[in-house]
């Protein structure tokens, strides 16, 4: 189908680019030569210009959509300088850069005052938060095949749930050990690590804390995103640790190491393969998936007005659940809203990021939380713990050891996306991408969910 011709739903096909230079997403690392935020660099000078002018003239206007301009061009930038530095940003310098420079510019008073009025009311009066984490959810669960969910869900699950709730559980303990607390040590370290992204972990995990407490979100979201990133660190190192052991060709004990194969058994891999993303989409389709998403979330809110025990986000992600396992929906309109799913992690994780940099982190907090011995090591034990009962538990249902600790565990407790490709890559198992991509929906979900539940205790 040519470019320009019309889609089966009536809007344009447009294909998606899937690359940039030997790297997929245009978020991920890999450098991406010329282009900053995915446009010429000039165009991109110029653009960037106009706004800072504005900004400093303080002409700015306040509107929704000179928030996207303004976070997308931003979130560009340091994407692209973090993909300048080689070996660094397969740990994640672009990720690292847009969550705490903005932050950072901001605190030392570079970030003209008007630009950081308008991406804060971007971020919370205007709700872009909520149209993020809304369209992520939606699109994840809806867009997992449903005999996939019914079929290889439950040995999936073992591992997955298994692990997070070995994770939780041990964390805590640890908390409680060294005086961080139980609850704290779950809420502030294990659940955010473990939600496998931003999108679905710290970001709102911030409003439910903020919601139960009556405080702000700023309060929190310097300790989660810190977190959060911190972990994605120590996962690519044990993923290089593996890649190691790989190469040793050594077996410590039968179905430690599959060199890149996740199932045990031979013939039933099928049960856990995930069928390639779209390339493309409609102008038409996408619409629909932005008129599911928001419904989805205004069930939420409606039903956490009569029963406020769970966070709209998991009212919401309860009902896509259960939409998708009892076929509520056509499968058009699924593929639609799994479209715009995947538009919003292919195009905004950077603007999001940016924003979120620039209204909740202050970088005085994320300062003393990482010099913060304890923090560090809760960390750095939440990833271990996470990967070694991932293993153990992937081992017992017939999966390999070391695949079995990577994905779902070193998965979930990555930064999701543009983590998920450094991990594999480190390990040597790109292959594994599509388990990696059930590992998030699934876990994801759940760990969003879970953490709803717990909440409350922390009041």
């Amino acid at each position: 189908m040519s470019e320009n011709s019309p889609g089966p739903a009536g809007g344009i096909k447009h294909p998606v680019t899937k690359t940039a230079g030997a790297r997929p997403g245009t978020h991920y690392p890999g450098r991406l030569g010329s282009s900053i935020a995915s446009i010429p660099a000039p165009l991109y000078l110029v653009l960037a210009a106009l706004v800072v002018t504005a900004s400093l003239t303080g002409n700015l206007p306040d509107t929704m959509v000179v928030g996207f301009a303004t976070t997308i061009l931003l979130g560009g930038l340091f994407i692209w300088i973090g993909n300048l530095f080689p070996v660094v940003r397969d740990f994640g310098l672009p990720t690292i850069l847009c969550t705490f420079a903005p932050a950072t510019l901001a605190f030392f008073g570079v970030m003209p005052g008007n630009l950081v009025t308008v991406v804060q009311n971007f971020i919370e009066g205007h709700g872009f938060l909520d149209f993020f984490v809304i369209g992520i959810i939606a699109g994840s669960i809806l867009g997992m095949p449903r005999a996939l969910l019914l079929k290889a869900g439950p040995r999936f699950a073992v591992p997955v749930v298994g692990c997070l709730i070995a994770t939780f559980v041990l964390v805590g303990l640890l908390g409680l050990v060294t005086g961080f607390g139980f609850i704290e040590g779950i809420l502030f370290i294990a659940a955010p690590i473990m939600a496998g992204g931003l999108g679905v972990g710290a970001l709102p995990m911030s409003k439910m804390y903020a919601s139960a407490t009556g405080s702000d979100s700023a309060a929190f979201m310097g300790d989660l995103m810190s977190a959060v990133v911190m972990a994605n660190v120590v996962c690519i190192l044990i993923a290089g640790i593996y890649n190691g052991l790989g190469k040793r060709k050594k077996q410590l004990f039968v179905g430690f190491n599959g060199h890149g194969q996740l199932m045990r058994i031979k013939g039933r891999s099928d049960e856990l393969t995930l069928p390639p993303k779209r390339d493309a989409s409609s102008f038409i389709a996408l619409g629909k998936g932005l008129l599911i998403a928001g419904s989805l979330f205004v069930f939420g809110n409606l039903m956490a007005a009569f029963a406020p025990g769970l966070h709209p986000y998991a009212w919401a992600i309860i009902a896509a659940a259960a939409v998708k396992i009892f076929g509520l929906l056509p499968k058009d309109i699924e593929e639609s809203t799994a479209d715009w799913g995947d538009l919003i992690g292919a195009v905004l994780v950077p603007a999001l990021l940016v924003g979120v940099s620039l209204t909740y982190i202050d970088i005085k907090d994320v300062i003393a939380s990482l010099s913060n011995p304890l923090f560090i090591l809760l960390t750095a034990c939440t990833v271990v713990i996470a990967t070694v009962t991932s293993g153990i538990l992937g081992w017992l249902v017939k999966f390999n050891f070391v695949e079995a600790s990577i994905t779902p565990g070193l998965v979930m407790a990555d930064t999701g996306g543009s983590g998920d490709v450094s991990v594999l890559s480190a390990a040597n198992r790109m292959h594994l991408m599509p388990f990696a991509a059930l590992t998030n929906r699934l876990g994801g979900a759940l760990v969003l969910f879970v953490t709803s539940l717990i909440v409350p205790l922390l009041a």
